[in-house]
This record gives C-alpha cells, structure tokens and sequence, in this order.
C-alpha cells in the first residue's frame, strides 16, 4: 500500500497531528489499564512508527503506568494514544482521535485477559441516531446548531 496522510486531534482541536502510513489496521485493546484510560469497554488503537506523526501542537502526556504513557488534550480530555516509556518506534493513536476513523478496519484483539465479550457482538440491540434522538437533537437545535455526524 502506497503510504496515505491522515490527520486527526482533539475535540477541541487544540491538538492536531498528521500521520503518514502504508496500512489501513487498527486493533483494540481489552487490558484494564486502556480501559480505565479511555472510560470504555476497549481502546481502539492505531499502530504507528513514532516519527510518521507530525504533531501540529504538541500534545501533553501523562504517565499511566510504570511502563507506559499517553498523550491527551489537558483543554478537553481527550485521549490521544499510548506510548511504552522504553522507545520501541512506534505508539497508538487512538482511532477515534482520527479525522476519518471509517479507513480503518480492525485486524486483532489485545490485552484479552479483560475482554467484555459481550460488548463485541452488539448487532441485535437497538440502534439510535443523535439527529432523530429527541434529547440530544433539541439541545443541539437550542443551542443554534445542527447535530454532528
């Protein structure tokens, strides 16, 4: 694969990146600590080589474990990546923090000693949209806006 530019950042847009990369896999990871960090059930990741992101403003990091650290948004929270303190030339980024999460396709499960099986198969359970949901569209609607994709 011809190596592709993808952008992506915060929710506020303070922090941006750029990231140059020739595959389109993402994983997620199950492990308690990713899970603490992100408030969900699993983290999807991104693989990266370290020096393919370009950073437009550069993140803050805070130390996650004694082995690890992760880059996040300190306006907004949100979470940006993980990074082994030991250099190995690569990191995450986290999947949501991309401008365009769709190009990616997950490949592979980690950290599965904390995996929430039921969480993976969700096909059957309603599904809602912001836009046609009356507490979220008439706050968006109120606030002069339209609701976001």
């Amino acid at each position: 694969m011809t190596p592709v530019d993808y952008t992506g950042g915060c929710q506020c847009d303070r922090i941006r990146y750029t990231v140059a990369l020739d595959h389109d896999e993402a994983y997620l990871c199950h492990c308690r600590m990713c899970q603490r960090a992100t408030g969900g059930f699993a983290a999807a990741f991104v693989h990266v080589p370290t020096l393919a992101v370009a950073w437009a403003t550069e993140p803050d990091w805070y130390a996650s474990s004694p082995i690890a650290r992760r880059p996040f948004c300190s306006a907004c929270g949100t979470p940006l990546g993980f990074a082994f303190n030991q250099e190995s030339g690569n990191m995450d980024l986290t999947l949501g923090s991309f401008d365009r999460p769709e190009a990616f396709r997950p490949v592979a499960h980690a950290g599965c000693e904390s995996m929430h099986a039921a969480w993976l198969d969700t096909r059957d359970l309603p599904r809602h949209f912001s836009a046609t949901t009356q507490s979220v569209a008439s706050r968006w609607k109120a606030a002069g806006l339209e609701v976001p994709e």
